[in-house]
């Protein structure tokens, strides 16, 4: 008899894992992939460590979490600098004044940045945005707009902006300072040696077994553990009985090429419409890995149905009101959701951490 089991090798799961044994108890760890770690899994392919479900780069301002993280790897100083591609032309992200001057010729200061914006914000008249594209423009102005957010989000969303609703950009950060660094947060960097290392350490004193799908003992969990721990979709636990909540999710096609460094940059965002992937990831440049071949992984979003792994929740209102149905379903029962699809919330690692050890902390009070 466990005192946990625990549906998911992912990163919630594994933290919970982590901390419960170190309270004593004995738990076991299923999950229905072949390997641990979830999205966070990196694989070495020619020396070069591989974020298979696509970038990974752990950030956060939260010392005691990052004090947490670097029991179990040693960070290196990678900085995330994405550039964005528009027809050829390359601008620095997050939108700052490199990108400014990029795209504007007689842009030199931070003043003349605000003033081209302000300017082109005012085509709106003083609207109130009843979609994306409305949203975005009384944002950051048209030119932006169009080079640099139309084309991706229609891309990300597999809708035109002027279809999607205005809540779906509540903020898009400016930046009037020449810094490249996307993330404000204090701490940043990429494990060396990859992530699954994190997720081995995690588990180690866990039973752990892959390939193996919940809903095979799904009736009969009691009879192994006192507890469970839930990181699959909260939906697919009540079997759908209230319907389905939705999700966008991602194709990545992965391969090796036979150069030393093919775009220069770890991550290159393609903002054109025309261009069916959003980025293209070169992992070799999160680690500094030296080796003759580079591998780059191209994503495509992809209208999400049940077969296909759901990655994005679609939190907009009748998502929500489903969920707030499933979760009073949950209170019933002597489970305990979490993780990105148990909570249906997009998270990063850093608060995925923070939430697991927040719920094992209420375990044990």
């Amino acid at each position: 008899m466990y005192d946990y089991l625990i549906v998911g090798a992912g990163l919630y799961g594994c933290v919970f894992a982590h901390e419960a044994t170190a309270h004593g108890k004995k738990c076991l760890v299923i999950d229905r992939r072949d390997h641990i770690g979830g999205n966070i899994y990196t694989q070495s392919v020619n020396g070069i460590n591989v974020h298979k479900y696509g970038a990974h780069i752990f950030h956060t301002s939260d010392t005691g979490v990052w004090n947490y993280i670097n029991q179990f790897c040693e960070f290196n100083n990678y900085i995330n600098s994405p550039v964005a591609r528009y027809r050829n032309e390359l601008y620095n992200l997050p939108f700052n004044m490199n990108t400014f001057t990029k795209l504007w010729q007689d842009v030199v200061t931070p003043d003349d940045a605000k003033k081209r914006i302000e300017e082109q914000k005012s085509e709106l008249h003083g609207k109130i945005p009843s979609n994306l594209e409305e949203q975005a423009i009384s944002l950051v102005g048209r030119d932006v707009y169009e080079k640099l957010v139309k084309g991706y989000t229609e891309k990300q969303w597999g809708r035109s902006c002027d279809s999607l609703p205005a809540f779906i950009i509540k903020r898009l950060p400016l930046r009037f300072t020449f810094d490249n660094n996307y993330f404000n947060d204090r701490y940043q960097g990429i494990p060396v040696g990859g992530y699954t290392q994190i997720a081995e350490k995690m588990l180690d004193g866990c039973d752990v077994r892959l390939n193996f799908d919940f809903n095979q003992i799904k009736n009969s969990w009691q009879t192994l553990a006192k507890r469970l721990v839930y990181t699959g979709a909260i939906d697919e636990y009540f079997d759908f009985c209230l319907g389905r909540l939705e999700y966008r999710t991602v194709h990545f096609e992965t391969e090796v090429l036979n150069c030393e460094n093919y775009q220069g940059n770890a991550v290159v965002n393609y903002t054109e419409r025309e261009i069916p992937y959003t980025r293209i990831i070169e992992h070799k440049h999160f680690e500094g890995a030296v080796s003759p071949v580079t591998v780059i992984s191209k994503e495509y979003p992809v209208e999400w149905t049940p077969d296909l792994e759901p990655y994005y929740p679609i939190n907009d209102d009748k998502n929500e009101k489903l969920l707030a149905k499933y979760k009073q379903l949950a209170v019933e029962k002597n489970v305990l959701f979490g993780g990105r699809l148990g909570d249906y919330k997009y998270y990063d690692m850093d608060k995925v951490i923070a939430k697991a050890l927040n719920d094992i902390k209420k375990e044990f009070e």
